[in-house]
């Protein structure tokens, strides 16, 4: 029997949700580092990611590391910078998070007034708290393989828990 309910947690964990620890605050306020969360391993393969999702990903320079960021970008659109907002296809996105953007300087993927395409079958990613997050702006796409899923829920700290946004 036991041998049974390790394979099921196995099976679970591998295949269709993971508990993951914040490990830094690239992503505050939506998750603080120390945050516990789940993570939905299956609905990409169902699903197509959207914009505004916190993904978790293998993180396309090191794969042994793992990055959580939001998506910004589709495949085939145009993301730019501007002003402190983040524009996609030419306009000014308001929703959320992406309505104000903390800049920083030195990115290569999307520095300050160019835009940058997004390749088919990869996403641009931003942390919610872009002066202390390396992602999109630094090191380019993700590629859909390198999706692990989707954050959806923090249990951990109980004052903190409950759905992402």
């Amino acid at each position: 029997m036991e041998i049974v309910a390790l394979a099921v947690t196995y099976h679970i964990r591998a295949n269709i949700a993971q508990p993951y620890k914040m490990a830094s605050d690239s992503m505050c306020p939506a998750l603080m580092k120390g945050d516990r969360f789940f993570v939905n391993k299956a609905i990409y393969r169902r699903l197509e990611p959207q914009r505004g999702d916190i993904v978790v990903f293998d993180y396309p320079v090191d794969p042994k590391r793992t990055f959580i960021e939001r998506l910004v970008g589709l495949p085939g659109e145009t993301v730019e910078l501007r002003d402190g907002r983040v524009v996609v296809n030419g306009v000014v996105k308001t929703e959320g998070s992406l309505s104000q953007f903390y800049y920083y300087n030195q990115a290569p993927y999307a520095d300050e007034g160019q835009f940058t395409t997004v390749p088919a079958d990869s996403y641009f990613v931003l942390g919610d708290n872009s002066g202390n997050s390396m992602d999109s702006r630094s090191w380019g796409f993700v590629p859909k393989k390198n999706l692990t899923g989707k954050a959806y829920k923090i249990y951990w700290p109980l004052d903190r828990s409950g759905p992402l946004e």
